[in-house]
Formats: structure tokens, sequence, C-alpha cells
């Protein structure tokens, strides 16, 4: 297979660009790399396409080495023939390859190779050659031996071995595949036990595989796991049965019911058990990529919220009988004082707590208090709302969601951040660090644990982590780093970098006290040229000897940036002073292409160098939509049909979205209720962090269910 053709086809590239991406993956480049510093070369692809070119070339590889595998395999049994040449060729998926490979696989024992054992192959060619030439039962006669007593026993041995050819053939394989994929349906049937209420809705439940949405495969599987559910694969017979005659039947009458026989074996117990395993894994497989893909797209809002710069934050991480933990940072997070306060139940110290909140606002002078959302938040909540009416300065409060909090402070790397403080502690300084930054916070936390998505338990780990950490990745390097500041944690997560690596940085700034430009970076151990060249253009320096490090604009690029300024007679003082807002409508005037061509390098380097001149040290999240902040606080008990409110998009799912509209619990979208135009999955419409208005349809105390919608709002 020629790789790079079929990448080219697939993704919709020029042959040059599939190449290019190819090499520069395998000389090691990051992706986030390739898709900042090196568009020329691919067309200006995103990150999310390179990352999708990139699984699909570890595919292709693996595919070429399994072909290459069979080809060995079959040719040192002397049996590789032109067709099967052919067919390794066409095969385009790894199945389609095992399924070549099967007939001449080495087998344990089964009823086949023992028949096989006996001598009876050749009753079994007799067989299913269907001659009206031969009269089974007389042939049969011929192959009686010691082993081999009986002509019902010699014709069942031939009918094992046909039925395992019948079984091995992959063609009939691939169309019986096709089949299940597009007529079968899964079932289920509940199995009583304490946990089977919980499954309640699949009891009966019979769904066409092909329309079976991915949601619903995961929920089906839990229930499997836990011995609630019996799951099947059923296709009518008829169908499978049709296709498999048509392949190997043919009009004998002395051999048709001993050849419909065989064939119905190699269906009930070879071909159908294979296919249905088969059919099972697919679906989890799909379910699993669309469960991994929902963490994706929730993740990247999550990550990229704007940050609370410039404000004293008091963070509240909230319980019942141990007392919310309290944790003071100033602007740069660093912790500025910790507390203990009791305002919930049992032991409700409402007015204690206040007065000691008092004093610790007032003598920070804290604007924001954060508030984790796990177990006493809504009480926290009301305590706040409550507090704020006692304080003399202006205090907001927001509620953030704490989702691995617990995992981060009772990690290695939160001992490490805070040694001297116990674990609950740890909680309350990043509830308030994730308002302040929530990318510098969240990437401390293993990615699985923060807590967007479903069933993030079930996924198969290591690819939920890979998909994940390049979501990070992504974001991280989108943002950039201040060099001066950035954790060792936030630093591995920059291209080219790894915790070694950051942890070798921190350690020489501080030897320096403090990094003053980019080219310092080759002198920190372990930091080599490939490393430098992957790293730098993300790393920013803040007040150092260049201006330009303080962009994105990448150091092999300054010669360039540098005779650009010059052909519109600016220089790195003027970026400095922001007096270079007219430098794009110069360019345009001069021609995109001709300036570019003089300062030798391509036109989305030049509009990418452009943009950067214009805002240096700009922080992309600041477009984002800011944080809601409030000073009062909503129960449930509080709703009413019909009340409109304004939100926050927490978690896009596959049937919906959820929607932070100030009440302790978030209510749920459903699809059928985001827009009034057909739409296949809410992505579509919605993501994390987005501002939306919705009404109430319902509320359910009893569950804390809250229904919500986005339709017929405008109108009214």
């Amino acid at each position: 297979m020629d790789i790079t053709t079929t990448l080219a086809q697939e993704f919709g590239l020029k042959q040059e660009y599939s190449q290019n991406i190819i090499n520069l993956i395998d000389e090691g480049c990051t992706i986030p790399f390739i898709a900042r510093y090196r568009k020329e070369m691919h067309g200006t692809c995103d990150d999310q396409t390179l990352r999708a070119f990139a699984d699909r070339l570890k595919y292709l590889r693996n595919l070429n080495d399994e072909k290459a595998k069979v080809e060995k395999a079959i040719t040192e049994q002397g049996k590789w023939t032109d067709e099967l040449k052919v067919a390794l060729e066409n095969a385009k998926t790894l199945t389609e390859v095992e399924d070549i490979y099967r007939p001449y696989k080495p087998k344990r024992k089964t009823r086949a190779s023992v028949a096989i054992a006996k001598g009876l192959e050749g009753l079994a060619d007799i067989l299913q050659a269907q001659s009206k030439s031969y009269e089974i039962k007389k042939e049969a006669e011929k192959y009686l031996t010691d082993e081999v007593k009986s002509t019902a026993e010699a014709i069942q041995g031939a009918k094992d071995i046909v039925a395992e050819r019948v079984s091995d053939n992959a063609e009939l394989r691939k169309e019986l595949r096709l089949l299940l994929e597009n007529k079968a349906f899964i079932t289920c049937e509940l199995v009583e036990n304490e946990n089977s209420p919980t499954y309640e809705t699949y009891a009966g439940f019979k769904q066409e595989v092909k329309n079976i949405p991915s949601h619903r495969i995961l929920a089906i599987n839990r229930g499997e796991k836990e011995k609630c559910l019996k799951v099947n694969i059923e296709i009518n017979p008829d169908l499978t049965m049709a296709v498999i005659n048509k392949h190997f039947k043919k009009n004998n009458p002395d051999t048709d019911s001993l050849m419909e026989e065989t064939l119905q074996d190699a269906y009930d117990r070879l071909l159908f058990p294979a296919l249905e395993r088969e059919c099972r894994n697919n679906l989890t497989d799909k379910a699993d990529e669309q469960a991994i893909k929902m963490f994706e797209v929730n993740l990247k809002p999550l990550l990229m919220e704007a940050p609370l710069k410039n404000n004293i934050i008091l963070g509240l991480d909230p319980a019942y009988r141990t007392g919310c933990k309290i944790a003071v940072i100033d602007k740069n997070g660093n912790v500025l004082d910790t507390a203990v306060v009791y305002p919930t139940p049992p032991q409700s110290k409402t007015e204690e707590s206040i007065e000691k909140l008092k004093k610790l606002i007032e003598k920070y002078n804290v604007n924001v208090i954060s508030i984790g959302n796990g177990t006493a938040s809504k009480e926290a909540e009301i305590f706040v709302s409550e507090l704020i009416k006692h304080v003399s300065r202006p205090v907001s409060y927001a509620v953030v969601s704490e989702a691995g909090a617990s995992v981060y402070s009772a990690s290695k790397l939160g001992a490490e951040e805070f040694p001297d403080y116990d674990v609950s502690l740890r909680s309350a300084v990043s509830i308030a660090r994730r308002l302040q930054d929530p990318l510098a916070e969240l990437i401390k936390i293993d990615v699985k644990s923060i807590g967007v998505g479903q069933y993030q338990h079930d996924m198969p780990q290591n690819r939920l982590t890979e998909v994940l950490t390049g979501v990070v990745e992504d974001c991280v390097n989108s943002v950039g780093v201040d060099l001066n500041t950035a954790s060792p944690s936030l630093l591995s997560y920059v291209s080219g970098l790894n915790m070694s690596i950051a942890k070798n940085i921190v350690s020489y700034r501080a030897k320096v006290k403090g990094i003053k430009n980019r080219e310092q970076l080759l002198q920190v151990p372990k930091l080599g040229p490939k490393a430098y060249e992957q790293c730098a253009g993300f790393l920013r320096v803040v007040g150092g000897d260049e201006i330009l490090d303080n962009t994105a604009v990448h150091p092999e690029s300054y010669n360039a940036t540098r005779k650009l300024l010059k052909l519109f007679d600016m220089s790195e003082e003027d970026v400095k002073n922001g007096n270079i807002s007219n430098l794009p409508k110069l360019i345009e005037l001069k021609g995109e292409e001709k300036v570019a061509k003089e300062c030798e390098i391509g036109v989305p380097t030049l509009n990418d160098i452009t943009k950067e001149l214009l805002k240096p040290g700009r922080d992309i999240r600041e477009s984002m939509p800011k944080p809601v902040l409030r000073s009062d606080v909503i129960t449930m008990e509080d709703l009413k049909e019909g009340m409109v409110f304004d939100g926050v998009v927490r978690n896009v799912v596959d049937f919906g979205a959820f929607v932070d509209i100030g009440v302790h619990q978030d209510g749920l979208v459903h699809i059928s209720q985001i827009s009034d135009a057909y739409i296949k999955h809410p992505s579509e419409v919605l993501k994390v962090g987005d501002r939306v208005k919705v009404k109430v349809l319902s509320v359910d105390l009893s569950k804390k269910r809250i229904s919500l919608t986005m339709k017929g709002i405008e109108e009214e």
C-alpha cells in the first residue's frame, strides 16, 4: 500500500503535503509544532486534523506490517498464490487481513483437526464438491480404519472439516459481517439482582445494530458487566443461511441434506458466535471512540476558559462534619492564608464562620470566592451569599468544578507543591486557582479525573489518556507558557519537553534568578537543539531582553520579522510601544505574496507573525467568556416551570447538555430541546463554557432532576 497516497486521498491533501507531514512526524516533530510552525508544508491543517492523520498513519503502517507477516507465514507453508496476493493487497482493515490468514493460522485442537489427523480430508473434499458422480456413503467406506470404525463416523469427520473451511472463508465472513451490521438487532433481558432497577429501561429492549447510539451501548455494556442484563445479537437466520448457501450449496440430492446440516453447524457453532463477539466488540469500539471524542470536545473549552486574572481569591472546599477548608491566594496564585470554618451541618456555626471569613476578606482585599461543587456545595453557597451581605467591600462568588481536586491533593505532585498542608487544604488552594487560571491548575490532574463526558472508567484507559493528553498539549501550546512563572507540570506539556526537562528549567531559572531570553534555554541540562526547536515558540519571556520572546513568533523567524518591520520603517521598539496598528493595512497595500517573498517566508507564517506583533504577550483565552460571578443563591425549591435563566454549559453528552443555572444541580437540555432545526449531535450547537438562555420545563425534587429547554425563548 502506498501510505502517502492513501492518506492524501483520505484527508483531501496534496500528495506533497501528505509526505511532508509523514516526514515531520518521523523526524520527531510534535503535533503542536507542526500545526503552528510548518503551515506551508501541510497547507495549514489544524492540530485535530494532524492528530487524526498521525493516528491513521500508525494504523496503516501496522496494517502493512501485518500483511507482510501474513505473506511470510503463508509462503513458509508453501501455500502462497496469486489469488492470495491480490486479496491481501486489497484488504483495507486488520480484520480482513486476519480473515485471509485464518485458514492458514496454526490452530489449537478442533473437531476438524482431529478428523484431518484421521485422514478424512479427501472425504471432506468429496462432500464439499457435492458431485453427482459420487455417492457419499459408499465413498465413506473407503476411509474406514482402526481410528474410523464406521461410515457415520467418517461422514461426521468430513462434515467437521467442511464446516471449519466454511467458517474460515474470508469472503463469506466479510459478507456476513456486513449483513449483521445492517440487519441484526441487539436485545436485552433484565436479570434480577440488587442493581437491576437501575437498568429497568432495558428490560425487553431491542434495537437495530446500525441505529443504536453510543451512549446506549455503553449503558448496556455496564449493565451486562454488573450482571443485570443478558445481551444478545439477533438476526433472521433465513438471511444468513441464504448467504452461506449462495457460497457453498449445490443442488445434489445425494448430498443436500448432509451439506445443509454441515452449513447449519458451521453457522451455529463457528460462524455466528465469532461474528456476534466481533459485532459486540465493534459496537463497543465505536461507542468508546465516540465517548472519548466527547471527552475531547468537552475538555478543550473547559481548559480554555478565561482566567480570572488580577484578583485575590478565597477558595472554599465545602464539607459537612469536617468543616469547610479555606485558602486565600494572591494575584499570582501564591497562598496567603488558610483556615477551617464550620457553617454547614452538623455544627452550623454560621455567625462564627461569617466573622472569621469577614476578617480574612478584609485583611487580604478578597474580590472573589471560589466554591467547589461537591458535597455540601449547596449549603456552602447559601452561606457565602449570606456572608457577602456582611462584608463592606464588593465580593462575588462562582461555583467551580472540583472534579479531580481530591486526586490532585492526595497525589505526589500535590504533596511536593504543599508539603506543609494537609490534603483538604490543598483542595481549597486548587479550587481557588481553578478560577484564577483553569488551564494551569487543571493540567496537574490526571486527565481522566477532570470529569467531562460519560463512562470514563469504562473506556480503554490508554487510548483515553492518549487523546486527552493531546488536547491538553494543544491547549497549553496554543496559549503559551510564561517561562519564569510556570510550574513543572505546565512546562511538561510544552511541545518537545517532558517532566524531567521541565524540572531542569525550573532549577535553571532559580539558579540564574530569572530567564532573560529564549536562547538561555540551550543552557538547560538535557534540552538539546531539537527540543529547543520544538519548544521555543511556545515559551514566553515577559519583560526580557527581546520583545519577540514574549510572542508566539518562533526564533527561526526573528530575522524574517525584522525584515518585515524594516520593510515598513518600523522597529521592535514600535512593537513594544504598540505603534504598529497599521501594519496589516500596509501589507495588504503592498500585497501579501510580495511581502512574504521579500521576507523569505510563506503567507501563513507572515499572517501569524503580523497577528503576534499587534498584541505581544496576549492571552488568547481573554476573548473567551468570563466566569459567571454571583452574589445570591437559588435553590431547586425556588424553580418554577417557565422560569428563564442565563446558564453556562457544563457538559455535553450524546443525548443533550447539562447547564448550570445557579442551582446546585445542573439541568439537562435534551437534544430534542436544543434547537428547532434537526441536529445529529448536541456538539453541533453547544460546547462547554457556552452562555445560553434556558427555560425550565420541569423540576423533579425527589430525583433531583431539572429539565430545561432552549426552544421558544426568543419569541417570548
